[in-house]
């Protein structure tokens, strides 16, 4: 399985790729391709990465694992290819932003849209077993995108970081909340959104004002 990550990350996760852990976890990632269908598409594990340069980073929003449907996943968290139904997580997420900024809910539940503009799609688990959900958990990816948030942490200023759900938050922990800025809330999952935890946080128009407020370029959501 080659590494397919963009040249903006790939020598600040280097010295990552060459530990033990991570070259253990590759290889578990491959024998798991090798025998069952797996999401994302291989060339598509590194998605948030290839569509989020580094120096265009602005936003980090931290997802759990990728959708195991087929012809969903392709790499960036609560996101969906072109043409697929929208998962309920996502729906409310479309809901909140509809009423926050009064845009109108979106046709695509594809978010590259999002990424472009420097927005890190992550979820904490790169790779997922096809109807088995969390299959990939605790294998390694934790480990790695861990690294990557505590990284951005210490060289990014003025990120702004989306800890939606327990989850979330606890991969929040490593975030210098001095040169960044976290906001939580519960997740968008029908389970917490239904009991108030959700609606209502305007998490969209909280991360444009701090952007404006650094002279950041605002996200188009």
């Amino acid at each position: 399985m080659h590494l397919n990550i963009s040249e903006s990350w790939k020598p600040l996760l280097q010295s990552e790729f060459e530990k033990p852990y991570f070259k253990e976890l590759i290889k578990y990632v491959k024998e798991e391709y090798a025998v069952n269908s797996c999401f994302p598409k291989p060339d598509q594990i590194f998605e948030a990465f290839n569509l989020c340069a580094f120096e265009d980073l602005k936003v980090v929003i931290i997802g759990q694992d990728p959708y195991h449907g087929e012809g969903q996943a392709h790499g960036l968290c609560f996101s969906v290819n072109d043409g697929i139904k929208h998962p309920p997580s996502l729906k409310n997420i479309f809901k909140e932003i509809e009423s926050d900024l009064s845009i109108s809910y979106p046709e695509s539940g594809n978010l590259e849209r999002w990424a472009k503009q420097g927005v890190l799609l992550l979820n904490a688990t790169l790779t997922v077993k096809a109807k088995n959900a969390g299959s990939h958990q605790n294998k390694g990816w934790e480990h790695f995108t861990d690294a990557v948030i505590s990284m951005i942490s210490e060289k990014k200023e003025h990120v702004v970081f989306l800890l939606w759900g327990d989850y979330a938050k606890k991969r929040g922990k490593k975030i210098d909340q001095k040169k960044h800025y976290a906001l939580t809330s519960g997740h968008p999952s029908p389970l917490s959104a239904n009991r108030g935890y959700w609606f209502g946080n305007k998490h969209f128009s909280e991360t444009n004002n701090y952007l404006k407020i650094n002279n950041l370029p605002v996200i188009k959501w």
